[in-house]
Protein backbone atom coordinates (compact mmCIF):
# COMPACT_ATOMS: atom_id res chain seq x y z
CA UNK A 1 0.00 0.00 0.00
CA UNK A 2 1.04 3.68 -0.91
CA UNK A 3 2.95 4.96 2.33
CA UNK A 4 0.37 7.56 2.48
CA UNK A 5 -3.21 5.69 2.06
CA UNK A 6 -1.77 3.28 4.65
CA UNK A 7 -1.09 5.96 7.11
CA UNK A 8 -4.69 6.79 6.73
CA UNK A 9 -5.81 3.16 6.83
CA UNK A 10 -4.17 2.93 10.48
CA UNK A 11 -5.52 6.10 11.59
CA UNK A 12 -1.90 7.41 12.03
CA UNK A 13 -2.61 11.13 10.32
CA UNK A 14 -4.68 13.85 12.34
CA UNK A 15 -3.96 17.32 10.81
CA UNK A 16 -1.71 18.01 7.79
CA UNK A 17 -1.20 21.33 6.58
CA UNK A 18 -1.28 20.83 2.76
CA UNK A 19 -2.16 17.25 1.82
CA UNK A 20 -2.33 17.56 -2.20
CA UNK A 21 1.53 19.36 -1.99
CA UNK A 22 2.95 16.71 0.57
CA UNK A 23 1.34 14.02 -1.51
CA UNK A 24 2.92 15.36 -4.57
CA UNK A 25 6.51 15.53 -2.78
CA UNK A 26 6.87 12.28 -1.47
CA UNK A 27 5.75 11.00 -5.15
CA UNK A 28 8.50 13.04 -6.52
CA UNK A 29 11.73 12.39 -4.18
CA UNK A 30 12.87 10.46 -0.93
CA UNK A 31 11.85 13.35 1.68
CA UNK A 32 13.55 14.56 4.46
CA UNK A 33 11.18 14.65 7.75
CA UNK A 34 12.06 14.70 11.47
CA UNK A 35 10.44 14.46 14.99
CA UNK A 36 12.03 15.68 18.17
CA UNK A 37 12.59 14.52 21.85
CA UNK A 38 13.79 16.49 24.46
CA UNK A 39 15.87 14.85 26.81
CA UNK A 40 13.90 14.90 30.09
CA UNK A 41 14.57 11.77 31.25
CA UNK A 42 16.72 8.63 29.86
CA UNK A 43 14.61 6.63 28.15
CA UNK A 44 11.44 7.01 25.94
CA UNK A 45 8.69 5.37 26.92
CA UNK A 46 5.36 3.91 25.13
CA UNK A 47 4.26 7.37 24.41
CA UNK A 48 7.06 8.30 22.94
CA UNK A 49 6.50 5.42 20.44
CA UNK A 50 3.66 7.05 18.50
CA UNK A 51 5.30 9.69 16.22
CA UNK A 52 8.18 7.67 15.98
CA UNK A 53 6.29 4.74 14.65
CA UNK A 54 5.17 7.33 11.59
CA UNK A 55 8.60 8.02 11.25
CA UNK A 56 10.12 4.14 10.89
CA UNK A 57 7.31 3.28 8.25
CA UNK A 58 8.32 6.35 5.90
CA UNK A 59 11.77 5.00 6.55
CA UNK A 60 10.50 1.62 5.36
CA UNK A 61 8.95 3.73 2.21
CA UNK A 62 12.58 4.84 1.37
CA UNK A 63 12.11 8.23 3.02
CA UNK A 64 14.78 9.73 5.54
CA UNK A 65 14.16 10.42 8.91
CA UNK A 66 16.15 12.65 10.98
CA UNK A 67 15.40 12.63 14.92
CA UNK A 68 16.34 15.36 16.73
CA UNK A 69 17.81 15.16 20.29
CA UNK A 70 16.70 18.52 22.17
CA UNK A 71 19.68 19.64 24.23
CA UNK A 72 19.10 23.39 23.36
CA UNK A 73 15.10 22.61 23.92
CA UNK A 74 14.64 20.46 26.75
CA UNK A 75 17.28 22.55 28.74
CA UNK A 76 14.59 25.02 28.47
CA UNK A 77 11.18 23.05 28.77
CA UNK A 78 8.47 22.44 26.49
CA UNK A 79 4.66 23.77 27.92
CA UNK A 80 2.79 21.48 25.38
CA UNK A 81 0.53 18.97 27.59
CA UNK A 82 1.65 20.51 30.95
CA UNK A 83 -0.40 22.45 33.59
CA UNK A 84 2.63 24.04 35.35
CA UNK A 85 6.43 24.70 34.58
CA UNK A 86 8.65 22.36 34.14
CA UNK A 87 11.56 21.81 36.61
CA UNK A 88 15.06 22.73 34.66
CA UNK A 89 17.49 19.85 35.21
CA UNK A 90 21.41 20.30 35.40
CA UNK A 91 23.02 20.26 31.87
CA UNK A 92 24.86 16.91 33.12
CA UNK A 93 21.89 15.32 33.68
CA UNK A 94 20.45 16.75 30.19
CA UNK A 95 23.76 15.48 28.48
CA UNK A 96 23.09 11.50 30.40
CA UNK A 97 19.67 11.74 28.76
CA UNK A 98 20.53 12.50 25.25
CA UNK A 99 23.31 9.33 25.16
CA UNK A 100 21.02 6.97 26.46
CA UNK A 101 17.72 8.66 24.06
CA UNK A 102 20.50 8.63 20.99
CA UNK A 103 21.13 4.56 21.78
CA UNK A 104 17.58 4.00 21.83
CA UNK A 105 17.05 5.55 18.40
CA UNK A 106 19.85 4.22 16.71
CA UNK A 107 18.29 0.33 18.10
CA UNK A 108 15.22 1.57 16.36
CA UNK A 109 15.89 2.61 13.50
CA UNK A 110 19.09 1.43 12.74
CA UNK A 111 21.91 3.55 10.94
CA UNK A 112 21.19 3.32 7.21
CA UNK A 113 19.30 6.32 5.75
CA UNK A 114 19.36 7.79 9.05
CA UNK A 115 20.22 10.71 11.37
CA UNK A 116 20.48 11.80 15.03
CA UNK A 117 21.36 15.60 15.38
CA UNK A 118 21.44 17.92 18.76
CA UNK A 119 19.29 21.52 18.54
CA UNK A 120 22.18 22.38 21.20
CA UNK A 121 24.65 22.14 18.09
CA UNK A 122 22.53 25.23 16.67
CA UNK A 123 20.42 26.80 19.30
CA UNK A 124 23.84 27.04 21.57
CA UNK A 125 25.28 29.15 19.25
CA UNK A 126 22.65 32.11 19.06
CA UNK A 127 23.64 34.98 20.94
CA UNK A 128 20.38 36.87 22.82
CA UNK A 129 20.69 39.65 20.62
CA UNK A 130 21.06 37.53 17.49
CA UNK A 131 17.88 35.81 18.83
CA UNK A 132 15.63 39.06 19.20
CA UNK A 133 16.62 40.45 15.92
CA UNK A 134 16.81 37.57 13.63
CA UNK A 135 13.93 35.28 14.65
CA UNK A 136 12.42 37.46 17.48
CA UNK A 137 11.00 40.03 14.99
CA UNK A 138 9.54 37.63 12.76
CA UNK A 139 7.46 36.31 15.90
CA UNK A 140 3.97 37.89 16.48
CA UNK A 141 2.88 37.48 19.75
CA UNK A 142 -0.54 38.32 19.54
CA UNK A 143 -0.11 34.96 16.90
CA UNK A 144 2.18 33.41 20.11
CA UNK A 145 -0.83 33.86 22.29
CA UNK A 146 -3.75 32.23 19.79
CA UNK A 147 -1.52 28.89 19.42
CA UNK A 148 -3.01 26.31 22.35
CA UNK A 149 -0.18 25.36 23.78
CA UNK A 150 0.13 29.09 25.12
CA UNK A 151 -3.37 29.50 25.56
CA UNK A 152 -3.62 26.61 27.80
CA UNK A 153 -1.46 28.27 30.28
CA UNK A 154 -1.98 31.93 30.55
CA UNK A 155 -4.52 30.83 33.61
CA UNK A 156 -2.04 29.34 35.16
CA UNK A 157 0.63 31.29 34.03
CA UNK A 158 3.70 30.86 31.68
CA UNK A 159 7.67 32.44 32.04
CA UNK A 160 9.05 34.20 29.16
CA UNK A 161 11.63 31.15 29.25
CA UNK A 162 8.70 28.28 28.28
CA UNK A 163 6.58 30.95 26.00
CA UNK A 164 9.92 31.55 23.88
CA UNK A 165 10.02 27.54 23.63
CA UNK A 166 7.41 27.99 19.85
CA UNK A 167 10.62 29.98 18.44
CA UNK A 168 13.16 27.96 19.48
CA UNK A 169 11.51 24.74 17.76
CA UNK A 170 10.59 26.58 14.80
CA UNK A 171 14.32 27.75 14.25
CA UNK A 172 14.86 23.98 14.45
CA UNK A 173 12.36 22.96 11.56
CA UNK A 174 14.70 25.78 10.09
CA UNK A 175 17.70 25.12 10.36
CA UNK A 176 17.01 20.81 9.50
CA UNK A 177 15.27 22.48 6.49
CA UNK A 178 18.80 24.29 5.30
CA UNK A 179 20.99 21.60 6.93
CA UNK A 180 19.41 18.17 6.01
CA UNK A 181 16.92 19.04 3.15
CA UNK A 182 14.15 18.38 5.88
CA UNK A 183 10.88 19.31 4.41
CA UNK A 184 8.55 17.79 6.68
CA UNK A 185 8.19 17.82 10.83
CA UNK A 186 5.98 15.10 12.38
CA UNK A 187 4.24 15.62 15.77
CA UNK A 188 1.51 14.54 17.93
CA UNK A 189 -1.64 16.47 18.41
CA UNK A 190 -0.28 18.79 20.64
CA UNK A 191 2.54 20.14 18.43
CA UNK A 192 0.41 21.66 15.69
CA UNK A 193 0.71 25.13 17.08
CA UNK A 194 4.67 24.67 17.14
CA UNK A 195 4.96 23.25 13.51
CA UNK A 196 2.79 25.83 11.74
CA UNK A 197 4.97 28.45 13.64
CA UNK A 198 8.17 26.63 12.07
CA UNK A 199 6.79 26.62 8.64
CA UNK A 200 5.63 29.83 8.94
CA UNK A 201 9.44 31.32 9.73
CA UNK A 202 10.82 29.13 6.82
CA UNK A 203 8.46 30.68 4.54
CA UNK A 204 9.42 34.08 5.77
CA UNK A 205 13.39 33.45 5.74
CA UNK A 206 13.40 31.08 2.77
CA UNK A 207 10.48 32.32 0.70
CA UNK A 208 6.90 31.68 0.09
CA UNK A 209 7.62 28.89 -2.04
CA UNK A 210 9.82 26.86 0.03
CA UNK A 211 7.96 23.19 0.48
CA UNK A 212 7.71 22.79 4.13
CA UNK A 213 5.16 20.61 5.62
CA UNK A 214 3.49 19.76 9.36
CA UNK A 215 1.45 16.22 10.17
CA UNK A 216 0.02 15.37 13.41
CA UNK A 217 -0.58 12.02 15.22
CA UNK A 218 -4.29 11.38 16.69
CA UNK A 219 -4.35 11.50 20.40
CA UNK A 220 -4.32 7.87 21.46
CA UNK A 221 -6.90 7.02 23.38
CA UNK A 222 -8.21 3.24 24.89
CA UNK A 223 -12.03 2.51 23.82
CA UNK A 224 -12.91 3.85 27.43
CA UNK A 225 -11.25 7.15 26.94
CA UNK A 226 -8.58 7.63 29.32
CA UNK A 227 -5.54 7.72 27.75
CA UNK A 228 -3.28 5.27 26.54
CA UNK A 229 -0.09 3.89 28.12
CA UNK A 230 -1.11 4.56 31.41
CA UNK A 231 -0.96 1.55 33.77
CA UNK A 232 -1.22 1.58 37.53
CA UNK A 233 2.64 0.64 37.94
CA UNK A 234 3.28 4.14 36.00
CA UNK A 235 4.78 4.62 32.53
CA UNK A 236 5.84 1.43 30.24
CA UNK A 237 9.42 2.40 29.36
CA UNK A 238 11.25 1.25 26.40
CA UNK A 239 14.68 1.00 28.75
CA UNK A 240 14.70 -2.96 30.11
CA UNK A 241 15.77 -2.19 33.13
CA UNK A 242 12.93 0.75 33.76
CA UNK A 243 9.94 -2.15 32.40
CA UNK A 244 11.57 -5.16 31.74
CA UNK A 245 10.76 -7.34 28.50
CA UNK A 246 8.25 -9.76 30.12
CA UNK A 247 6.36 -6.50 31.59
CA UNK A 248 6.40 -5.02 28.02
CA UNK A 249 5.19 -8.28 26.63
CA UNK A 250 2.41 -8.66 28.96
CA UNK A 251 1.26 -4.98 28.85
CA UNK A 252 0.36 -5.73 25.04
CA UNK A 253 -0.84 -8.95 25.50
CA UNK A 254 -3.04 -7.62 28.10
CA UNK A 255 -5.09 -4.88 25.81
CA UNK A 256 -8.83 -5.36 25.66
CA UNK A 257 -10.43 -6.72 22.44
CA UNK A 258 -12.28 -3.30 22.12
CA UNK A 259 -8.49 -1.85 21.32
CA UNK A 260 -6.20 -4.43 19.96
CA UNK A 261 -6.86 -4.20 16.32
CA UNK A 262 -6.38 -0.23 16.45
CA UNK A 263 -2.77 -1.18 18.16
CA UNK A 264 -2.03 -3.65 15.44
CA UNK A 265 -2.66 -0.74 12.50
CA UNK A 266 -0.35 1.58 14.66
CA UNK A 267 2.32 -0.33 16.50
CA UNK A 268 2.97 -3.15 14.37
CA UNK A 269 4.36 -3.38 10.53
CA UNK A 270 1.68 -5.83 9.82
CA UNK A 271 -0.07 -6.24 6.23
CA UNK A 272 -3.79 -5.06 5.90
CA UNK A 273 -4.53 -8.33 5.00
CA UNK A 274 -2.83 -9.65 8.50
CA UNK A 275 -4.58 -7.57 11.07
CA UNK A 276 -7.56 -8.05 9.02
CA UNK A 277 -7.28 -11.82 9.61
CA UNK A 278 -6.76 -10.89 13.40
CA UNK A 279 -9.61 -9.34 13.37
CA UNK A 280 -11.95 -11.55 11.97
CA UNK A 281 -10.05 -14.42 14.83
CA UNK A 282 -10.80 -11.73 17.57
CA UNK A 283 -14.35 -11.90 16.51
CA UNK A 284 -14.77 -15.25 16.44
CA UNK A 285 -12.90 -16.45 19.29
CA UNK A 286 -11.36 -13.65 21.55
CA UNK A 287 -10.90 -16.38 24.59
CA UNK A 288 -7.92 -17.32 22.38
CA UNK A 289 -6.40 -13.79 22.11
CA UNK A 290 -4.56 -14.61 18.93
CA UNK A 291 -4.32 -10.55 18.29
CA UNK A 292 -2.79 -9.46 21.87
CA UNK A 293 -0.22 -12.16 21.13
CA UNK A 294 0.65 -11.32 17.99
CA UNK A 295 0.68 -7.47 19.03
CA UNK A 296 3.16 -8.25 21.98
CA UNK A 297 5.34 -10.23 19.69
CA UNK A 298 5.61 -7.73 17.46
CA UNK A 299 5.83 -4.72 19.79
CA UNK A 300 8.59 -6.38 21.75
CA UNK A 301 10.50 -8.01 18.88
CA UNK A 302 10.97 -4.39 17.34
CA UNK A 303 11.78 -2.61 20.56
CA UNK A 304 13.75 -5.54 22.42
CA UNK A 305 14.43 -8.58 19.96
CA UNK A 306 13.18 -11.95 19.17
CA UNK A 307 15.33 -13.36 22.41
CA UNK A 308 12.91 -10.82 24.49
CA UNK A 309 10.18 -12.59 23.17
CA UNK A 310 10.82 -16.13 23.22
CA UNK A 311 11.99 -15.16 26.69
CA UNK A 312 8.71 -13.30 27.90
CA UNK A 313 6.89 -16.05 26.37
CA UNK A 314 8.44 -18.79 27.82
CA UNK A 315 8.26 -16.81 31.06
CA UNK A 316 4.49 -16.81 30.61
CA UNK A 317 3.82 -20.23 29.77
CA UNK A 318 6.33 -21.25 32.98
CA UNK A 319 4.14 -19.33 35.57
CA UNK A 320 0.75 -20.35 33.39
CA UNK A 321 1.94 -24.45 33.82
CA UNK A 322 3.50 -23.80 37.24
CA UNK A 323 6.98 -25.62 35.99
CA UNK A 324 9.20 -23.05 36.71
CA UNK A 325 12.10 -25.31 37.41
CA UNK A 326 13.81 -24.56 34.29
CA UNK A 327 13.66 -21.11 34.10
CA UNK A 328 16.83 -18.37 34.51
CA UNK A 329 17.30 -16.37 37.78
CA UNK A 330 17.08 -13.25 35.31
CA UNK A 331 13.65 -14.66 34.13
CA UNK A 332 12.33 -14.84 37.48
CA UNK A 333 13.41 -11.71 38.47
CA UNK A 334 11.37 -10.71 35.84
CA UNK A 335 8.39 -12.74 35.60
CA UNK A 336 7.94 -12.69 39.90
CA UNK A 337 8.99 -8.64 39.80
CA UNK A 338 5.27 -8.14 41.35
CA UNK A 339 4.21 -10.58 42.63
CA UNK A 340 4.30 -10.54 47.41
CA UNK A 341 7.83 -11.15 47.73
CA UNK A 342 9.77 -12.26 51.54
CA UNK A 343 13.46 -11.72 52.61
CA UNK A 344 15.08 -15.20 53.69
CA UNK A 345 18.56 -16.37 54.34
CA UNK A 346 20.40 -19.16 53.20
CA UNK A 347 19.46 -21.03 56.26
CA UNK A 348 18.53 -24.69 55.56
CA UNK A 349 14.52 -25.16 56.91
CA UNK A 350 12.03 -27.39 57.57
CA UNK A 351 9.01 -26.84 55.07
CA UNK A 352 6.71 -25.84 58.00
CA UNK A 353 8.61 -23.31 59.34
CA UNK A 354 9.67 -21.86 56.39
CA UNK A 355 6.36 -20.82 54.86
CA UNK A 356 4.95 -20.04 58.05
CA UNK A 357 8.52 -17.52 58.41
CA UNK A 358 7.82 -16.46 54.97
CA UNK A 359 4.12 -15.43 55.56
CA UNK A 360 2.48 -17.77 52.76
CA UNK A 361 0.38 -19.54 55.61
CA UNK A 362 -0.30 -17.77 59.57
CA UNK A 363 -0.26 -20.96 61.48
CA UNK A 364 2.44 -23.98 61.82
CA UNK A 365 -0.96 -26.19 61.77
CA UNK A 366 -2.29 -24.44 58.35
CA UNK A 367 0.92 -24.93 56.98
CA UNK A 368 0.78 -28.62 58.06
CA UNK A 369 -2.12 -29.17 56.43
CA UNK A 370 -1.26 -27.56 53.41
CA UNK A 371 1.72 -29.27 52.98
CA UNK A 372 -0.08 -32.94 53.85
CA UNK A 373 -2.80 -32.19 51.15
CA UNK A 374 -0.14 -31.47 48.16
CA UNK A 375 -1.16 -27.80 48.27
CA UNK A 376 2.82 -26.29 48.52
CA UNK A 377 5.44 -26.28 45.79
CA UNK A 378 8.66 -25.19 46.10
CA UNK A 379 10.48 -23.82 42.73
CA UNK A 380 8.10 -26.09 40.73
CA UNK A 381 7.90 -29.10 42.98
CA UNK A 382 5.59 -30.30 45.23
CA UNK A 383 6.26 -31.00 48.79
CA UNK A 384 4.05 -33.00 50.82
CA UNK A 385 6.44 -34.24 53.73
CA UNK A 386 6.15 -31.98 56.53
CA UNK A 387 10.12 -33.27 57.26
CA UNK A 388 11.63 -32.29 54.56
CA UNK A 389 14.28 -29.44 54.26
CA UNK A 390 14.45 -26.12 52.32
CA UNK A 391 17.63 -25.22 51.31
CA UNK A 392 17.93 -21.99 49.59
CA UNK A 393 20.83 -22.26 47.65
CA UNK A 394 19.96 -25.49 45.48
CA UNK A 395 18.53 -23.08 42.36
CA UNK A 396 18.79 -19.61 40.76
CA UNK A 397 21.70 -18.73 41.70
CA UNK A 398 21.26 -19.06 44.90
CA UNK A 399 19.22 -15.85 44.25
CA UNK A 400 15.32 -16.73 44.65
CA UNK A 401 13.19 -19.60 46.16
CA UNK A 402 9.32 -20.19 44.65
CA UNK A 403 6.97 -20.72 46.92
CA UNK A 404 3.24 -21.80 45.40
CA UNK A 405 0.48 -22.45 47.32
CA UNK A 406 -2.78 -23.35 45.53
CA UNK A 407 -3.02 -23.39 41.91
CA UNK A 408 -2.32 -19.56 41.44
CA UNK A 409 -0.90 -18.05 44.87
CA UNK A 410 3.07 -17.62 43.92
CA UNK A 411 5.16 -16.22 46.67
CA UNK A 412 9.14 -15.10 45.53
CA UNK A 413 11.54 -15.49 48.45
CA UNK A 414 14.32 -12.93 47.89
CA UNK A 415 18.05 -14.44 49.61
CA UNK A 416 19.67 -12.18 51.18
CA UNK A 417 23.66 -12.51 51.30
Amino acid sequence: MEIFADLKWRGAINQLTDEDGLQSLLNEKQVGMYAGIDPTADSMHIGHLIPFMVLKRFQLAGHKPVIVIGGGTGSIGDPSGRNSERVLQTMEQVMHNEAALTAQMVHLFGTENFRVVNNRDWLGKISLLDFLRIYGKLFSVNTMLAKDVVASRLETGISFTEFTYQILQSVDFLELFKREDVQLQVGGADQWGNITAGIDLIHRMEGNDAKAYGLTIPLMLKSDGTKFGKTAGGAVWLDAEKTSPYEFYQFWFNQEDADVIKYLKYFTFLSKEEIDALEVATQENPRAREAQRKLAQEVTRFVHSQAAVEEAERISAALFSGDVQDLTATEIAQGFANMPSFELTNEVKNIVDFIVDAGVDASKRQAREDVTNGAIRINGQQITDVEAMIDPSVMYDGKFVIVRRGKKKYFLGRVQN
